[in-house]
């Protein structure tokens, strides 16, 4: 990182094996600018391979988790200059951690603050909180994920309702039509994404990575072969210590301590 940069992404990693990256820039609203996308993927690929770190909380604040792309970066852009910034790398850092990642959203996810969320594999809401598409009312359409991962998270018709209208969604909305995990008050919705992350944390963690990297990777796969990569990681898991510890554990009536061995 540019010792020169502001920082606008914060990082800080707890005890119990959960860190916590929040976004910094509320004069923006948040607003995802190259240098907000760089310092995210940095975190994420470093706490990729902190051997601490268990589960991740992404959050965006209080207020605001990520109003939408900064449009003063590219509203007079060639499409020559939007490829060469080859954002889907950044945007890599996040989808592919092979830890569990956590949102945490209070106020407006939009744009590329609702495809960062859907990033992510588990989705906490304020129920003050909004979600939308709406790149449509700039004359554009979704450019990081917001159109596959939200059809496969929610269907093809509200999908396109979602992206053809650009309209808001509200919390309670979101949770019915299944783009949410849970929907808490305003006021709970990090402490329970912390809850969350801890309780994930706890657990054994090459289990935890076998079932993210399974259900991603076996989402797009025929139901065959999807069946046959989950078999084999399950089988795979029989040769950790955890899963010898966690049958130990329930034996002999005692809480298990797992060391992702």
């Amino acid at each position: 990182m540019n010792p020169q940069q502001e920082t606008f992404v914060h990082l800080q990693v707890g005890e119990d094996g959960v860190a916590v990256v929040r976004i910094d820039r509320p004069e923006a609203k948040n607003a995802l600018n190259s240098i907000v996308r760089q310092q995210l993927a940095e975190n994420f690929c470093a706490l990729a391979g902190d051997d601490r770190v268990r589960a991740i909380v992404l959050t965006g604040g209080e207020h605001c988790f990520v109003a939408g792309a900064d449009i003063r970066e590219f509203a007079q852009a060639s499409p020559i200059e939007m490829y060469l910034r080859h954002t889907e790398v950044l945007w890599e850092a996040i989808g592919r951690c092979p830890k569990p990642v956590i949102a945490a959203v209070n106020g407006f996810a939009l744009g590329g603050g609702c495809e960062l969320a859907m990033h992510c594999d588990i989705i906490i809401a304020g129920e003050s909180s909004r979600f939308g598409q709406p790149e449509v009312k700039l004359g554009l359409m979704p450019g990081a994920g917001g159109t596959q991962r939200l059809v496969r998270a929610v269907g093809k018709f509200q999908a396109m309702r979602i992206a053809l209208t650009g309209c808001l969604i509200k919390a309670p909305e979101a949770l019915a039509i299944g783009m949410l995990s849970e929907m808490v008050s305003d006021d709970r919705t990090l402490p329970r994404a912390m809850e969350l992350a801890a309780e994930i944390a706890a657990l054994p963690p090459l289990a935890v990575a076998q079932i993210k990297e399974v259900m991603l990777a076996g989402a797009d796969l025929p139901l065959e072969s999807a069946l046959v990569l989950e078999r084999k990681a399950f089988q795979l898991l029989f040769d950790s210590q955890d899963q010898k510890e966690g049958a130990a554990a329930f034996f002999e009536k005692r809480k298990a301590i797992f060391r992702g061995e």
